[in-house]
Order: structure tokens, then sequence, then C-alpha cells
């Protein structure tokens, strides 16, 4: 009698408690955070709350959390899509589209066991792409421990209902009371939609002929009614209709998170309706809870793992001794004691399994030719990782600590992070599926938000707003990946939202519903590299979806919350890098050279020569401005240089490089506070670059174990107060036993203290700096190899394409336009030069030239543009891939006259047309095997110029490959002192700012506003050095906007400052070369077979009235006798000869060259 008495205080007490609720997690649809949830909440006094978001328990773990820290129960639950597989009387289909959904609540363990089982079971049958949906049969079979709600408006009975299908509500109704029993409550909701009240009449009525209980929801997508607006935009953006558009879908201004005591008046005629739900919440007893690491076993059942590792890891280290020898100063005997001492911290600590796992995958990848990285982060300083061939960097030969990695006085789970070739990644994945179980295997999921920039645009476009108005205000606030800046904050600092918002009433809307849904869950995608082994089928764990594109498993928690759940995490990182070192190194065996990237000499002469001069373009690690620049100044000579150099080279510790390349090269004494010190941090010349370095230091001067120096080392990091002031006394007291004083152990301290925030973890450093240095030997002494492998592998990126050509050229390389008959799919290498691919010319598509080489293989070199026409498939090769080739001058050795080949296209298309369909009705050699001519017609055309030639080559390629439109000015340009672009940006970067007279070729240019809101005007430049941007701001705009057109060719004088490594050029002035070059004296020599091309010649050569002097002379040359005699014939009169007129010549029909003198 007590105990009801005490239950019905509490259900009157308590009163309401939510239980249909949504979060941001509900994607698009619910607009409140998870946080946020729990405030209001807590706020209002409610004992529990339910959060049911859509088809989807990716809060649930976030959820328990923060409502139990709030003080609150959390009920686990779910809002489910339900194919109730029924058609309404008479055997119509139902007239509703939209798909029923009910409320599933976890009232147990068990009962969350079966709500993953059926959201995971919904998500995979969607393929990832489709709506969720579960079934009757899968309800039927997942149901216990789970209390059911009809779904309120959006469920099975409502909706029948809601359509006149009153027969078919009721059975939807029985159907779900035979599966619940007792555990199903009828859902009543009252938000003021249309028709809301006859449809409760009828729930009612069925709920108490069916002796069902009835229960009180609101389902909740927002916070307050205030959020009303913002919400429906959201719902607006996530269908892509506009917030005015009538058909689309809305909810009621009370969908918000009302309070118990508004539930309560709403409801007031139905006091069993809200009683139901503080029993509900009474009957959900059970919290989703956080879990230690649950390890995956390797190997079979009662495999002792710790035996198998210690076997597995002295058979390794043999095996590495034997091949590689102890590092100097160091003996077999020292390997050995350390790898005991890993191996018994690791079985201590339960993780033999893990290393097992790891190594097992790696040892598979490596087998299969598969490139591994020789190690990243922490991982690097184990020995037994070493032995299991888990890394290859050897941990005694550079000095890495264990405990960094795996600390035996502080319980932590290890983390490999592995780097494969990025292009077979996948391959190892799809092994680690099959070997564990595709059920126990799955990627992490990760969400994107709506964030400052994006949210402006979302909501703009629903709004109806100009595009140009909201991109306009969009660029005004600040786009930092690295600290990305919030809208509010980008507000208060520019005051032109602010002005914008005061004119204008719909600026001002737009920014406060932007502020309202930034930061909300926009999409859910799959991680870059985690991936999940367990020890049992995931969903018992976690609930699962898919990935569209792969089909592969992805749990529903995030990289946070999915470790919390006990699960275990493994990267599995993609570095092209390792793809570029082996395609360099397939490339060289193909000169009969076998190079073991694991075998390389890190004393190799060559190596640091190339470094010491900068020479770094495609280097690991070391491509940029400032790192060339520390190379130069340290003259690095040694692998450990590259490390120190890794590590130094962020922001707080590259302030030290300076001092270490001075150090090194013997102009400034290292200093050490105590001789201590000094066998610790005589490697980097006695500055502290490494976190290991901190640790060594505790442990030589106070008397640490390593792994009581890692946890000080953290302590450092973290700079809380009381835990420092604890350290310092620990290690003060430490050093005085050890003979210091005082004053000198607390200032060692407090140096320490500094360089903890900055010091790095030697163990990636030095994977990372093995990394650079096997690509740096491959560069010295494989030049040709590596370029190419590197180009392969930025074969979509042509700034980068550009600059490997460039750097190509410098090391005398040549580099070869793509040519049918000889190119690959990607860059290749013969005879010295480098073949250019015909997969890295624009708009072709690789199966395109894949078929295309395909077809040369077969059948040999292709002989014309008819054989070529022939042997393609069309549905690959379309004209777009034949306009691309030609422009590029692939298809030159066929027809090489790119404007005659471009005119021959449609016979071609024709002809290949022709030729599939005789094939495919058997006939063979239909038209023969005749030259292009019989085969089709090529109409006239006037030959392209030599700068209409090189700009379509340019927009093929993305650069000048075969030639440049300055290279016919080059005899101008001595005379008008001229530099090119990279000397003066050599001078800029040794100078900090210069100025200079720059020839250039325009590629194209752009206007934007500038905050104070005048145009300002980027102009893409290219000379011979390479391409570059430049800017104007609006008086230089304004007089030279007409000169800046694609393709002009000019004279710029530029200023340029350095913006860190950048150097920033602006155009001062503006001259048309033409010009200066007409003011020039130059004499034009034509050559000619026959006098075919004179009238031609006569009408491009006609003196110009523009003012530019007429001093040049024009001789005719004819060549007579094969070439065995030349005439020369000079035009009387002068003519203003400049580039223009020789380009207009050349180009004329009959015309064999032309040249300027």
């Amino acid at each position: 009698m007590g105990r009801e008495s005490g239950e019905a205080r509490t259900l009157s007490e308590v009163g309401f408690v939510h239980l249909h609720v949504h979060s941001s997690y509900s994607l698009l649809e619910g607009a409140t955070m998870v946080g946020t949830l729990a405030k209001l909440a807590a706020a209002d006094g409610q004992p529990a709350l339910a959060l049911t978001d859509t088809n989807n328990l990716f809060g649930a773990l976030e959820f328990s959390e923060k409502l139990t820290s709030a003080g609150l129960q959390p009920i686990a639950g779910v809002q489910l899509s339900v194919d109730f597989a029924d058609e309404a009387e008479g055997g119509r289909k139902p007239v509703q589209q939209v798909v029923p959904h009910i409320v599933l609540l976890a009232m147990t363990e068990a009962g969350y066991g079966n709500l993953m089982k059926l959201v995971t079971e919904a998500c995979l049958a969607s393929g990832g792409s489709g709506q969720p949906l579960s079934t009757i049969e899968r309800l039927a079979a997942h149901h216990d421990g789970l209390i059911a709600l009809t779904g309120g408006h959006g469920g099975p009975v409502d909706l029948a209902l809601r359509n006149g299908q009153l027969p078919q509500a009721k059975a939807r109704l029985d159907t779900l009371a035979r599966i619940f029993g007792d555990r199903l409550y009828v859902e009543l909701q009252r938000h003021g939609g249309d028709g809301e009240a006859a449809i409760e009449a009828h729930l009612l009525r069925l709920a108490y002929d069916a002796d069902l209980a009835i229960v009180a929801t609101n389902e909740s997508f927002f916070a307050k009614p205030a959020d009303y607006d913002s919400h429906d935009a959201l719902l607006a953006v996530a269908e892509g209709r506009l917030v005015s558009d009538g058909e689309r879908r809305r909810v009621t201004t009370e969908h918000y998170f009302a309070s118990r005591a508004e539930m309560k008046r709403r409801f007031a005629d139905l006091p069993e309706a809200l009683s139901a739900t503080v029993e509900i919440a009474m009957r959900c007893h059970w919290r989703v809870g956080l879990r230690k690491p649950i390890l995956p076993r390797f190997g079979a059942d009662g495999t002792d793992e710790g035996l198998e590792l210690e076997r597995q890891a002295k058979i390794g280290l043999a095996a590495r001794l034997d091949k590689h020898g102890p590092s100097p100063g160091f003996s077999i005997e020292d390997y050995e004691k350390r790898l005991d001492f890993e191996l018994s911290v690791i079985s201590r600590m339960k993780y033999p399994g893990y290393f097992l796992i790891v190594s097992d995958f790696i040892k598979w990848a490596k087998d299969h030719g598969i490139p591994v990285g020789p190690g990243r982060g922490s991982g690097a300083g184990s020995l037994v990782a070493y032995a299991l061939t888990i890394t290859d960097v050897d941990p005694l030969r550079f000095g890495l600590l264990f405990e960094r990695f795996l600390n035996p006085d502080r319980v932590s789970m290890p983390d490999f992070d592995i780097d494969f070739c990025q292009n077979r990644r996948e391959e190892v994945i799809d092994y680690v599926q099959q070997h564990y179980g595709k059920e126990r295997v799955a990627q992490i999921i990760t969400f994107g938000t709506l964030q400052a920039r994006g949210v402006l645009r979302d909501v703009g476009r629903v709004l109806e707003m100009p595009y140009g108005q909201v991109d306009k205000l969009t660029k005004l606030v600040p786009q930092n990946p690295a600290k990305p800046i919030s809208l509010a904050e980008a507000i208060k600092g520019e005051p032109k939202l602010q002005q914008a918002a005061e004119e204008e009433p719909v600026v001002a809307r737009l920014l406060e519903i932007a502020q309202k849904l930034e930061g909300l869950h926009r999409h859910a995608s799959t991680h870059a590299a985690g991936v999940v082994i367990g020890d049992r089928p995931l969903e018992e764990l976690v609930a699962l979806s898919v990935d569209p594109r792969t089909g592969m498993r992805v749990t529903q928690f995030n990289m946070k919350w999915v470790e919390q759940a006990g699960l275990v995490k493994f990267d599995f990182l993609g570095l092209k890098t390792l793809t570029t070192l082996t395609t360099a190194v397939t490339l060289i065996a193909q000169r009969g050279i076998a190079v073991d990237l694991a075998s390389l000499p890190f004393d190799d002469p060559k190596s640091y020569e190339m470094l010491a001069r900068g020479e770094t373009v495609g280097v690991f690690q070391v491509e940029s401005v400032g790192m060339r620049k520390a190379l130069v100044e340290m003259k690095a000579d040694r692998i450990e240089d590259l490390i120190a150099l890794v590590a130094l080279y962020r922001p707080g510790p590259m302030d030290n490089i300076p001092s270490y390349c001075r150090r090194k090269l013997g102009q400034e004494e290292p200093t050490y506070l105590h001789p201590k010190l000094e066998p610790i941090l005589a490697e980097t010349h006695g500055i502290i670059v490494y976190q290991e370095q901190v640790m060594q230091v505790a442990q030589a001067l106070s008397g640490y174990s390593l792994g009581e120096a890692d946890l000080l080392r953290r302590a450092m990091g973290k700079k809380i107060k009381a835990e420092m002031d604890a350290q310092r006394d620990r290690f003060v007291r430490g050093a005085i036993e050890g003979g210091m004083t005082k004053d000198i152990s607390s200032e060692i301290f407090d140096l320490l203290a500094k360089f903890a925030d900055y010091g790095f973890n030697k163990s990636h450093a030095a994977a990372y700096a093995v990394v650079a240095f096997q690509t740096a030997y491959l560069k010295a002494n494989f030049p040709v190899e590596f370029l190419a492998a590197s180009m392969t592998l930025d074969m979509g990126n042509t700034d980068k394409l550009s600059e490997f050509r460039r750097d190509a050229e410098r090391l005398g390389i040549k580099v070869e336009r793509p040519a049918i008959n000889r190119s690959g799919v990607e860059f290749d290498v013969a005879d010295g030069a480098i073949r250019y691919a015909l997969g890295a010319i624009k708009g072709v598509g690789r199966a395109a030239v894949e078929s295309v080489v395909v077809a040369r293989r077969v059948a040999g070199d292709f002989r014309d543009l008819a054989d070529f026409a022939r042997r393609i498939d069309t549905k690959l090769v379309n004209r777009r891939t034949i306009e691309a080739l030609i422009a590029a001058g692939a298809m030159d050795e066929l027809e090489p006259e790119r404007a005659r080949a471009m005119a021959a296209i449609d016979g071609m298309l024709a002809l290949s047309n022709r030729t599939r369909d005789a094939a495919a009705g058997g006939q063979s050699e239909l038209f023969g095997g005749g030259t292009v001519q019989e085969a089709f017609r090529i109409p006239p055309v006037e030959p392209w110029a030599p700068a209409e030639r090189l700009r379509r080559e340019h927009d093929a390629v993305g650069f000048f490959l075969s030639g440049h439109p300055l290279d016919d000015y080059e005899h101008v340009l001595k005379r008008l002192r001229v530099q090119r672009f990279a000397e003066f940006a050599q001078t800029v970067r040794a100078n900090g700012t210069g100025v200079a007279k720059v020839a250039v070729s325009v590629i194209d240019k752009s206007e934007r506003r500038t905050k104070s809101g005048s145009k300002m005007g980027i102009v893409n430049l290219s000379d011979p050095s390479g391409q570059f941007e430049a800017i104007l701001f609006s008086e230089g705009l304004q007089r030279y906007r007409d000169l800046l057109e694609p393709g002009r060719a000019l004279v710029l004088r530029l200023s340029a400052v350095l913006d860190g490594d950048d150097v920033r050029p602006r155009i001062e002035d503006v001259e048309v070369l033409d010009d200066l070059a007409a003011r020039q004296k130059q004499d034009l020599l034509v050559y000619l077979r026959d006098d075919k091309a004179l009238a031609s010649i006569a009408e491009r050569v006609r003196p110009r009235s523009d003012g530019i002097r007429a001093e040049g002379k024009i001789a005719l040359v004819m060549i007579l006798n094969d070439g065995a005699q030349e005439v020369e014939i000079e035009l009387p009169g002068r003519y203003p000869v400049n580039q223009q007129i020789a380009n207009a010549v050349r180009a004329a029909p009959g015309v064999v060259s032309v040249e300027l003198r």
C-alpha cells in the first residue's frame, strides 16, 4: 500500500516527462543540441528525458552522459520508420507517401540491444542512400525490453486515420498490440494541427476498445517558440526548397520543448496521459553507459596471446638484427633487455592481442606489395613494434622511448596510426573485414556541421535572397579552418554586417536565423582513417549505418564516443608519399636497378648536398620555403638534422631554428644549465626539442622512472597548478638528492615546463624524417624516376605538375609533351626523359585514355587519324576527349597541324561509329585500310597562330608545355632588361620586399570587392619561370582593366612583399609588350618555298597607323632546289615589325618559318 501511494505521489509531483524528443542528430530536422536539451530539462526540474532521433542512435551515449552529469535519468530511444506492408481498404495503396514511424524506448539492457539491432538492420537495408526502414517482422523478432509509442501524427495509426482508413488504423494498432502487449501506448499530441481533435477522438476510442494505455507527448524539434522560424528554415534547407514554398513539410509553433507546467495545462482533461509519461520513465530503468576497451582476440580461442606475442617479437628482432645489426653503441643484449621489458609491460597491461592484430594486417599488406609507412606517432618508440614490423624505425638507434607510447604507470590504450599507400589502403581494410568478419569491423562516422559561412549561404538561399548579396555578406565572415570564427564574433567584428542588418530587415532575419542554426549537425560521413574491430558482432555494442560509397558498415557513434563505448580504434591512414616512393622504385626497376627503401644508407652524401642547396621540390615534409631556408642555413648532413627540423618547424619552436643552425655550424656555443644535461641535449646542440628529452632529464636529474617522467610531461602540458606544484616538489627534491642545488634544479624545472608546451614527439619526428630522407635519396640519385612518380601522384593538380616540370628543366631533364603513340595513362620514363601522361590532360578522363592505351597495345601504334578513329570506342573517347588530346599536342604525330586535326573530329567520330556498326553487323574491313583522305574529308582550315596554339595547349594541360608565348620575344626582353618572376621572388624572399619589371602572358583575371567596398583585381599570370597571381587595386584596375585580358603579352612593374612563406606581388604599371617591341628596331625574315603565300603575306604586313614608328625591314627568303639554294628579296619601305606581325605571317599558308632579328 505504501509503495503504491509513493508511486502515485511521484506520478503527481513529476507530472510529465518528455518521451518524443529530437536533437540535432535528427539531421536537418532537429534544431536542439544534446547539451541544450540537458540544460532545458534540468532548468524545468524534469527528472528524466528520452531522446528519440529519427532512425538513428547517433547521440545515445552522449545524451546518456550529459543527462547523468546534469542529475537526470536518460532514456534511450528512437523514432523508427516501419513498413507495415499493408494496403488500405479495397486493395488500394495507402494515399499518404509518408512512411509511418513509431517511438521505441529501451527499458532494459536487452531492450537497448534490440534497439541497436532494429536501427542497424533498418540502416543496412537502406544501403546508406535511402530512408532507413524497419519491418513488422523485425519488430516482432526484436521487441523484448522495449516500450513502443504509436508515433503521434506521423505514426501508422494517425496516418491511416488522416486518410480516412479506420479499419487500417485498427489493424495496425492490433498488430503493434500483439507484439508489445502492455508495453504499447497510444500516443496523443496536441500541436494545433488541422484535424487534430477529430483524430484524437478516434485514437481514444481505439485505445479504450483495445484496453491500451494512452500517453501524452510533445514532439520537440526546437527549444522555444521563438525558434520556430529558424527551424522552419532548417526544414526548407533539408528539402532544398524555399521557405515560401507552400507544398513543403512544416511543423507548428507548438513543436518546442514545452515545460511540465505547459504540458499539464495542455492535457488537463486527460491526466492519465500525463501520468503515463512518468510511469514509462520509471519502467525504463537502464541507461547507456561507458565501457572499458573491449579488445578483439587474436587467433583461435585458447591461443595464449602473451606467449604468441613473445614468440613473434623474438623471431622478428632476431631477423632485424641479422639484417641490420645492432645500432652503434648498443649490443644484442641491450636489444634483448629492452624487448623483455616492453613485453612484460604489454603483457601486464593485457595488450598482446592489440600488437598482434596490428602486426598481422601490416604483414599482410607488406606481403601483398602494399607500401606501409615506417611509423607514425609515439608507436615508433616501441622495439616490440619494430620487431613485429609494425614500424621500421629502430628506437634504440634514434633514442626513442617506449614509455612515451605505453606508460606502465598510467593505464591507457596503445594507439598505432598506420600510413598505407593511398591507392591500396582499402585493400587492407578489406582484408581485416574478411579476417575478423564483416560483422565485427566498421569504419567510424563523422558529422559535418552548419558553420558560419555555410549556414549563411543555406539560409540566404531558402529566404530567396539574391545570390550576389548573400555571397557578399558571406565573404565578410573571416574564414580560418584552423580556428573557425562564429557568426556572432564575425558580426561583432565587422561593422558592414551590422550596417547591412540595420538597413535591410531581410539581412537582419538572415543573420538571426543563421546564428540559431549555426553548429547544428548537417550531414553524416565517414572518418578518413578510423576503423574499429570488435570481439563480437558490432551491433551488440553500437548501432551501425552504411557508407553509400563503399558499402562498408559505419558506427553510429563518432570518434569521441565510439571509444568510450568500448570499441578499439585502429587508424588506417593513406599517405600519398608512400605511393610516390613505390611508383619511383618501380620506374627505377625498369633500368634493372633494385632499390630497398628500408635499407637506404642514412649517410648518403648526394642526398644531403641536395638538401643543403634547398632543392626540395617533392621531398616529403621539407618543401616549404621556410623549410628550404632552414636546410640551407643548417647545411643538414645527418638524419638527426632532419628529425630536429621536422620537430622544430612549428609556431613557437621554429624560433630556435637560427640558434640550432649557428650551434651546429660552430658559430655559437651550446649552453647547459648543468653538466648532466649535456648527454641528453648534445644531439640538439643544447636546445630542448623533444618531449622525450624532458622525460630523460627528469630521469637523469631527479630519479624519475620513464613512466613517472611521462606523467610529469603530461602535467606540464596541462598547466594545472596543484599538479605542477606537486611535480615541482618531487623534481627538486630528487635533483637535490642527486647533488644539485635547489636554485639550479628549480630553474631546470621551469625550463622543462616552458618547453613541454612546444616539445615535439621525437618518435613521430624520426619516422617522418625517415620518409623525408627516402624521398630525398630518390630525388638525389634517381631524379627522372622520382619526378615522374611525383607527377603521377599529382596528375590532378596542375600547379604541382607545373612546379615539377620546372624542377625537371632546372635539372636538365626533358619533359616530353604527350604523344598518342608513346605516352601512357600515367607519367613514364624513357631514355632519361619524362613522358607526359595522357591521364594528366584536362577533360580526357582516365577510362578514356586507358581504352586508348589498350587499343595501342593490342594492335600497335596508330598510323593516322583514320586508324585512330577506327580503333577507339566513342562511348569512352568522345568529342571532348579528342579535342583535349589535340589541344595538348598528343595527336601531333598523326596530324601536326592542330587546327586541321580539330577540323577532322566530326569525320573521325562518324568513321568510328560506322566501324563499330559494321563490326556489330558482322562486316569487316568495310572501309579498307586507306588513308585519312580516303576515309573522310577534312575541310580546309586556317592554321592556328602560335599564340592560339599555346593558349589551347595551356587550357588542356594547365600550363605551357611545348613553349611559352613569351619565347618569341626573347631577344626583345633582353633589350628591355626584364626579370623572370622566379628570380624576382627569390630577391623578395631574401630582402622581404622588392620592385621589378616582369614580362608576362595573362592567363585570366577576376574582380572582387574589398572590405571597404572598392574593387580589386586578381590576375593570373605566366612567364617562362612559372605561373603566379598579382593584385591591383581600384585605381590601377580602372586604368589597366582593358589591357589585362587573357592572352595579352605585357610588361608589368611589380612591387612585392614577403608574407610568411609567400611572395605577394602587386601591379603598379602595365605596358603592352608588342608596343614596346615595336619601338625597338626589328627586322623580319620570311622563309618561303614558292610564291603562293605572297598575297596572304602582303595582307598581314600592311603598315599600321597607330603612331608607332615603322623602322623595320622585311625580307622574303625563297628556298630553292630542296634547300640547296636561298634567294633573299628585301621588300621596299619600312614596317612596324613586332611579334604580332611575325605571328600573323607565320600562320599564312605556305610560309615555312619566320625569324625576328
